[in-house]
């Protein structure tokens, strides 16, 4: 509840007349001495007399009490959440503000309290000095209230910890010996290092008293960390305020910020951390794009994912037979429990590499360990190289057998000499060799060397111009330990020396897990899917930031690209935000907060001056007066109307009159509240209502008349084709203007793309990534037959703007239409889609997992593409004039093309409205035969 004061207390004292005013209402003349006459009292019995009440009804005495005290009360000017204290006149208010991540759920309460205290130091007729702890350019220099209010208005919170540090060096250099009257500090309550000493800095400038205002914290939670286990992923959740038992829900989300599962994280009374486990199969985790805190909406309950988090499907295989008897022998011994903890192991039933290499390509995994096998079955090479150039990784271990080998392993990165070569044995003279510093360019990049691993035996590689560049891991004399080689889209590593401690003695250290779960995490966490994942660059440019409120936004033009290897950044900072870094292709997730950080309280120890805490209610003073003297006069109107009443003012008006003149005031007095609905209706909105009553067919406006025109009168064509053939009954073509009309209106926008048009801007390119990720679906068309769209032929005008379109959308990988695609039988059964021209394929949404599976099918589920591309210019096919003739010809002239043309768009329309739900025309086969027809 609010605080409550008088500004003037002392006309308070005015209620004490208050029975005197009641004496003085109740109070009535003396009645007149009455004398009998006698004759008149016979008229006393036949007249009806109007008779005056001797006194007022109690009931309207109380209200014109209540009326009274009103009045004074009002006169005693009452204000609701008054400034218990003010600030000091001896010098300049120095305001500070925490902006960062934890102050965008109450950013609104803070800017109220801030220009509360510029309020009262414009009234003090105080300089203001305004800082913010979130921002790297600082100007604290003290100023008029007027430009305090600038600088606030202008402040935003920022996805960052509060660099306070920062913020009091600008303070400090802006007063320069000045001494501020009062420091007020509106903080989050959070500490940002670990030996912070804020009050002893504020108390270094002598100011005459400090004012630290927060909030009590109990909303004040983060996201710290998450693993990927075995059976569930594992998140980090940490909390400010102790005391008091709570439950947290973690979301796990896709890329489009669906839900996919949850995990509840349950704190003890005094416990500040816990952990919430969210329990999916790894094929399922492998989508988790983000994790969210429900409710919360900042950067810090938002943790990004990236490829190095998804759990990988590894298959191993050994030439050597396991013994159960003497495990620690078994080359496959230290690699399954080196990875068990970060991926999922397959083994083979059959131990004939002919049976059971194909059973493990069949299931597509991520990489593939091969431990001391020298050479695969003649026929097995060729399904090992298909599955290397879709994107697999074959990582091998040296041994007796591939030492034995003969050269031209094609399966092997480097060629190496026949024989193994032995350091420190009784016919060498070379003693065990130590590793050397992994270079910068591989993906041992910021792991120490270690200094305790000694390799007694090696398989050699012969002397080659690229050898230094293939090389991973080397020993101290140089010879390679770890190399690698890139085939097609795959990647091929040997280490080598063995997997088990005959070698050497690495996979008996804690760095050969590390070393194998980095190579590991390099190979393509969804398994053979065609996509080149190479060695990480030196930095990543910014490819997608995290906003305060914890949104993903492709505003990266403060970034500064993110250093990989030992520079790599541990946790957010001015020059690197949190957010994604890479490109589309891939990229590495940098979080708010390092791994397993804890929320901690600020301190406040250590000052010298008086420290003032204030709640941080976000409420300002609000004055009563005019609000009662408003309920005084209403009540003095109603007053008027009882007096006139109880008078026989309204006795002419009968029963009818009075309760229609009751009415008619009751209506004046509802009449604003009447006006604020109606002021609710916003400018356009009954022509949305009238587009809600049926299907209409939508085209962006370009802002070229004769490619709109065209547009229209293509998709006007396209309305009448499908009135004509289909049930579907369109109602007439809508142009768009796609930066400020409502877009959900539409199943698909058609957009033909003109070079010569004006380029949208960031916000409307937003709208439409909206629009998409809500489901609907864009028709890019660049009428082109998109010359060099995807391939290596240069790209016309019009496919490089689509090009620029495209660069701040964040689209999902796309391919032609296949031949079983939903879009093929929609409606008509299609093996093309021809416009205008007849060149360009359609493309859509490619569908992996349709395409790694034996069925058909292109689309999975109900789900439609959200973006289609072709350039085969469709709405010039569909154009038609007032007679129904069309306006344009196709290119060869040919009507079959045309009606072709309609048939696509058919098809399209059909697609749009149902969703792929003939996809399950392929169970058919299998429903009748189980029914026995």
């Amino acid at each position: 509840m609010g605080a409550f004061a008088f500004a003037s207390p002392a006309l308070l004292g005015a209620l004490v007349l208050l029975p005197a005013i009641w004496w003085l209402l109740k109070l009535t003349p003396p009645r007149p001495q009455q004398e009998v006459f006698p004759p008149l009292k016979i008229l006393a019995r036949v007249i009806k007399r109007e008779e005056t009440p001797a006194k007022s009804p109690w009931w309207l005495t109380l209200l014109r009490m209540l009326m009274a005290t009103l009045v004074i009360l009002a006169l005693a000017e009452p204000v609701l959440n008054p400034r218990s204290t003010t600030i000091a006149t001896g010098g300049p208010l120095a305001l500070v503000i925490d902006n960062g991540w934890a102050s965008a759920n109450d950013w609104p309460n803070r800017k109220a309290m801030a220009e509360t205290l510029i309020d009262e130091a414009e009234k003090q007729n105080v300089a203001v000095s305004l800082a913010f702890t979130a921002e790297q350019q600082q100007d604290a220099v003290p100023g008029t209230p007027a430009s305090a209010r600038e600088k606030l208005e202008a402040a935003n919170p920022r996805p960052l910890t509060p660099d306070r540090e920062r913020a009091l060096t600008a303070l400090q250099a802006a007063f320069a010996g000045t001494r501020p009257g009062t420091i007020a500090f509106i903080s989050d309550g959070i500490a940002s290092g670990e030996d912070e000493r804020v009050m002893v800095h504020f108390s270094e400038l002598s100011p005459q008293d400090i004012r630290l205002i927060a909030e009590d914290g109990s909303r004040m939670l983060a996201l710290t960390g998450a693993e990927n286990k075995a059976d569930s992923l594992s998140v980090k959740v940490s909390r400010l305020a102790a005391g008091i038992p709570q439950q947290i829900t973690v979301d796990a989300q896709d890329q489009q910020g669906r839900p996919l599962a949850s995990g509840v994280a349950s704190f003890a009374p005094e416990a500040t951390t816990a952990t919430a486990e969210i329990a999916a199969p790894f094929e399922l985790r492998n989508d988790f794009a983000r994790l969210r805190i429900p409710g919360l909406a900042n950067a810090g309950t938002v943790h990004l994912l990236d490829d190095g988090f998804r759990r990988r499907r590894v298959a191993l295989l050994s030439g050597d037979a396991s013994n159960e008897f003497q495990p620690l022998l078994s080359p496959l011994y230290y690699i399954e429990r080196a990875l068990q903890p970060y991926a999922d192991i397959i083994k083979p039933q059959e131990k004939d590499l002919a049976i059971s290499l194909p059973e493990l390509l069949q299931q597509n995994p991520s990489a593939i360990i091969m431990a001391d096998i020298g050479r695969l079955p003649q026929d097995m090479y060729e399904p090992m190289q298909q599955w290397l150039n879709k994107g697999g990784m074959l990582i091998r271990f040296a041994g007796p057998r591939l030492a034995a080998a003969p050269a031209g392993d094609p399966l092997v990165p480097v060629t190496l000499r026949q024989g193994e070569r032995e350091l420190g044995g009784a016919l060498s003279w070379a003693e065990p060799q130590p590793l050397a510093d992994f270079p910068a360019n591989g993906p041992f990049a910021g792991l120490s060397a270690p200094k305790d691993v000694l390799v007694k035996r090696q398989v050699l590689a012969e002397p080659t111009p690229d050898l230094a560049e293939r090389t991973w891991a080397s020993l101290a004399d140089g010879t390679p330990l770890v190399t690698e080689k890139t085939t097609g889209a795959g990647r091929i590593v040997l280490f080598h020396v063995s997997a088990e401690a005959t070698w050497s003695n690495l996979p008996i250290t804690g760095d050969f897990v590390e070393m194998l779960r980095r190579v590991v995490q390099l190979a393509n966490a969804g398994g053979a899917v065609a996509q080149n994942n190479g060695v990480s660059a030196p930095s990543l440019p910014p490819y997608r930031l995290l906003t305060a409120e914890g949104a993903l936004t492709a505003q990266t033009a403060m970034a500064r690209p993110m250093e990989l290897g030992p520079r790599r950044p541990q946790a957010a900072s001015f020059d690197n935000p949190p957010g994604l870094y890479g490109s589309e292709d891939g990229y590495s997730a940098l979080n708010l907060l390092p791994r397993n950080a804890e929320l901690k309280p600020l301190s406040t120890d250590g000052g010298s001056v008086p420290l003032l805490r204030e709640a941080l209610s976000g409420q300002t003073a609000v004055e009563m007066k005019p609000p009662l003297l408003t309920v005084a006069l209403l009540l003095l109107l109603l007053d008027s109307l009882i007096v006139l009443f109880m008078g026989g003012a309204f006795a002419r008006l009968g029963r009818r009159g009075a309760t229609a003149a009751m009415i008619g005031l009751g209506l004046v007095l509802a009449a604003p509240a009447d006006n604020a609905r109606a002021n609710d209706a916003r400018p356009g909105d009954d022509q949305l209502l009238s587009r809600l009553d049926t299907t209409h067919l939508a085209y962006v406006k370009t802002g070229e008349a004769d490619v709109d025109q065209l547009s229209e009168r293509g998709l006007q064509g396209l309305t009448e084709f499908l009135t004509f053939r289909t049930t579907l009954e369109p109602g007439a073509p809508v142009g768009v203007d796609i930066s400020r009309d409502e877009l959900s209106l539409y199943p698909i926008i058609f957009w033909p793309i003109s070079a010569s048009a004006p380029m949208p801007g960031a916000a409307a390119i937003s709208r439409i990534d909206a629009y998409m990720r809500a489901g609907g679906t864009v028709l890019f068309d660049t009428r082109d037959q998109l010359q060099g769209f995807g391939g290596g032929g240069g790209a016309s005008a019009n496919g490089e703007r689509l090009r620029q379109i495209l660069a701040n959308i964040d689209i999902p990988p796309l391919e032609p239409v296949p031949k079983d695609h939903v879009l093929t039988r929609s409606f008509y059964l299609l093996s093309s889609f021809p416009g205008r021209y007849s060149g360009s394929p359609l493309w859509v949404e490619a569908r992996q997992e349709a395409r790694n599976s034996k069925s058909g099918v292109s689309s999975s589920g109900d789900g439609v593409t959200p973006i289609m591309i072709t350039g085969n210019d469709l709405l010039a096919a569909w154009a038609v004039d007032g007679n129904g003739l069309p306006v344009m010809p196709t290119v060869p002239p040919d009507e079959t093309q045309r009606e072709m043309s309609y048939r696509a768009g058919v098809n399209i329309m059909m697609y749009m409205l149902t969703g792929n739900y003939k996809a399950d025309q392929v169970h058919v086969p299998a429903l009748l035969e189980r029914l026995g027809q």
